[in-house]
């Protein structure tokens, strides 16, 4: 596989921002100028990272570089900073994550990259925030993506959050979401948004245009699983078909999301073609 970076000033960022993509190798049995000439249509995974991390992350903890290169796959990853990709445009002089995502690094990867655009080829995954956000954008935009993939996350039901919950400063996600209550101005308002995805599979269950979903959670994940399981009983109550996997005796860990982003690409159904021999 190759890998490389991308680093540019963002329209929708207001900021310089990175981006690693894997893109496939040359196989040996091919000539350069015909490989590179081609106009493949590759199958392009857009892979989220979670708090606290960058665009460096899946690369330097897992091995998504092999697991894409026996797929001919395209693996293209933001750096999103805390920003739950969401769109921040009262911070700083605006951080439009949500929007910078599907109006900006989309089209610059469809132009750019030999992938393809169309709806079946495309695939989204993420941990944690970045599963939020995975689920976020799967939802809200299914005509862009085939199937979702969402470790160590699960919606929320927003109906329920309380202007209490949101001002304890001792809870990291309450102060995060009470910058995006704020931001979107006010608890009605944030739950009137795309944020609330559990809100949006509601209205969308019955339409039959939701990619299709895969959650992965380890049941030692104290703060997700349990939210897994509302879900997933909500889930089954409003009829929408959504695979799980949660393991026992793992956690909100690398290890889980090293075994998870594999089960991902065979729930993605991407063939195997193997790696180049040495």
């Amino acid at each position: 596989m190759a890998l490389f970076s991308l680093n540019f000033e963002s329209r929708f960022l207001r900021s310089n921002t990175s981006v690693n993509v894997i893109v496939p190798d040359l196989p040996r049995d091919r000539e350069p100028s015909e490989f590179y000439a081609n106009e493949q249509g590759l199958p392009v995974l857009w892979l989220l990272h979670g708090t606290f991390g960058d665009h460096s992350d899946w690369v330097r903890k897992t091995n998504i570089e092999r697991y894409a290169a026996e797929r001919s796959l395209v693996v293209v990853m933001p750096a999103a900073l805390n920003s739950n990709y969401s769109n921040w445009s009262k911070a700083m002089m605006g951080f439009d994550m949500y929007d910078f995502l599907t109006e900006e690094l989309m089209p610059m990867v469809y132009n750019w990259l030999p992938v393809s655009e169309a709806r079946e080829d495309n695939f989204i995954a993420g941990l944690s925030m970045g599963g939020r956000g995975a689920i976020k954008f799967a939802v809200n935009q299914p005509d862009r993506f085939a199937a979702a993939a969402i470790l160590s996350a699960a919606p929320m039901d927003f109906s329920l959050l309380t202007e209490d919950y949101l001002n304890d400063p001792s809870d990291l996600f309450a102060v995060r979401l009470r910058g995006m209550v704020d931001n979107a101005g006010g608890l009605d308002a944030f739950r009137a948004s795309e944020e609330n995805v559990w809100r949006v599979i509601d209205e969308r269950v019955t339409t039959g245009d939701l990619p299709r979903l895969l959650f992965a959670t380890g049941t030692d994940d104290d703060f997700v699983y349990p939210n897994l399981v509302a879900f997933r009983s909500h889930a089954e109550e409003i009829g929408l078909e959504a695979e799980y996997w949660t393991p026992e005796g793992l956690g909100h860990e690398w290890a889980l999301w090293d075994m998870a982003i594999q089960r991902a690409l065979d729930f993605f159904d991407l063939p195997h073609r193997g790696a180049n021999p040495f």
